[in-house]
């Protein structure tokens, strides 16, 4: 499954704060993009995913931004503070010992943290996800905070905001304990998401 893509990726029309990243690195010190690649969707032109940048070594603290543009070389990143975009975010809550999912979040409101997590995609439901509600990875290591869910521009009612607003809340899924791929908007931040809980 690929990154997120679509017109409907972009839920405000700013903060903007846009910087160019090369995708790869040069060496073992250079920044990257992460996760991306290998057994993640690979970054391609109009896929807007939230990603990390930095050695995975610096985790959690990373800046985190969603790619707006990528021409195969560079992509450009809004990295601004409170820029709201839709998102894949898989339910899952926390993993055990055992690199399984632990729990899952399975009542999603406003306010609720979003991380970005590399864990196996074969954890996170699909190659094309890269957020779950889990501060920690499959393997025990903290991942950065990437933002907030917040309402989508569709969430507000008709009177509100004007225009073909139907929904009326924000998305759940559909099963308890069960991990779902859910589209949700994300409110980004720039603070690292350093936790020690969500391991059992």
């Amino acid at each position: 499954m690929p990154f997120r893509s679509g017109s409907d990726w972009e839920q405000s029309s700013g903060p903007i704060i846009s910087r160019k990243v090369h995708l790869t690195a040069q060496d073992e010190a250079t920044a990257i993009l992460w996760p991306q690649g290998g057994n993640f969707d690979t970054l391609t032109a109009g896929e807007h995913p939230i990603l990390a940048f930095g050695r995975v070594a610096n985790r959690p603290k990373n800046i985190t931004g969603v790619v707006m543009s990528y021409d195969g070389t560079v992509a450009i990143l809004n990295v601004a503070d409170k820029f709201i975009s839709r998102q894949y975010v898989a339910n899952i809550a926390s993993y055990s010992d055992s690199n399984q999912v632990s729990s899952w979040q399975n009542t999603v409101f406003p306010g609720d943290p979003v991380f970005v997590d590399d864990s196996e995609p074969v954890y996170t439901l699909s190659t094309g996800c890269t957020l779950t509600f889990s501060p920690l990875n499959s393997l025990g290591s903290a991942n950065p905070l990437a933002g907030y869910v917040f309402y989508c521009q569709d969430e507000y009612q008709d009177d509100h905001v004007g225009g073909p607003n139907t929904a009326a809340a924000i998305p759940q899924p559909a099963a308890a304990d069960t991990t779902e791929l859910l589209t949700l908007c994300v409110m980004q931040v720039n603070d690292h998401g350093d936790s020690e809980v969500g391991r059992e």
